[in-house]
């Protein structure tokens, strides 16, 4: 089931930052980026960030899953607790890299 744009809106939403917000679609599901870098992916309307270091503390207890057939595991964020998604993608930012542009 793909993720409709209302869901990607209402995460987009939920992120209290003063960063460029933007989204793109992928395969029917999105990726949410903070200044050009991937910090949430939305699949099934799921809210999905990769199990990194620099978030575990923040992630402690929280319910993992699988955003699509074959991703690795990854943490579910509550899109309900602002505060709490915003702070995770404060972090996954300043520890993200920009994505490489791939040569065609």
């Amino acid at each position: 089931m793909a993720s409709d744009l209302d869901n990607v809106q209402y995460v987009i939403d939920q992120i209290k930052t003063d960063g460029a917000i933007t989204y793109k679609k992928m395969f029917g599901e999105y990726i949410i980026y903070l200044n050009n870098k991937p910090v949430v992916m939305v699949c099934d309307n799921t809210a999905y960030v990769k199990m990194l270091d620099c978030i575990k503390p923040l992630m402690e207890n929280m319910e993992t899953g699988f955003p699509y057939e074959g991703a690795k595991e990854h943490y579910i964020v509550n899109v309900d607790d602002s505060e709490h998604l915003s702070n995770v993608v404060i972090v996954l930012e300043k520890n993200v890299p920009i994505p490489k542009k791939k040569k065609k």
